[in-house]
């Protein structure tokens, strides 16, 4: 990175949909997996039911995960994967970020 790109760092170009502990967390999840379901999501963010499936609907809505859902054994299984958009929009957020670390 050239010194004009460190010095170049705007903190409002900092994606606000990934800008959050919980969905930072799910992008960080799934940016190394396939896919990941509920559950796994649930144990590795630490979050409540309610408040993870708030977080993926808002990234499900900015078109950064997708979900498939469907039942086995008659339990809904739901499952989630980054899209292409979406680690293009994490690859930016960590450029954005190293940009401010690494500022002098």
């Amino acid at each position: 990175m050239t010194d004009s790109e460190k010095n170049n760092f705007d903190y409002q170009n900092i994606d606000d949909v990934i800008h959050s502990r919980i969905r930072l967390a799910i992008m960080s999840v799934l940016i190394s997996l396939d896919e990941a379901d509920f559950n796994f999501l649930k144990s590795k963010v630490k979050a409540t039911d309610g408040n993870l499936s708030v977080h993926l609907k808002k990234l499900e809505d900015a078109g950064y995960i997708s979900s498939r859902k469907e039942f086995i054994d008659r339990k809904p299984k739901s499952t989630y994967k980054l899209t292409a958009k979406g680690r293009r929009a994490f690859e930016k957020y960590v450029e954005q970020l190293e940009k401010f670390v690494l500022k002098k």
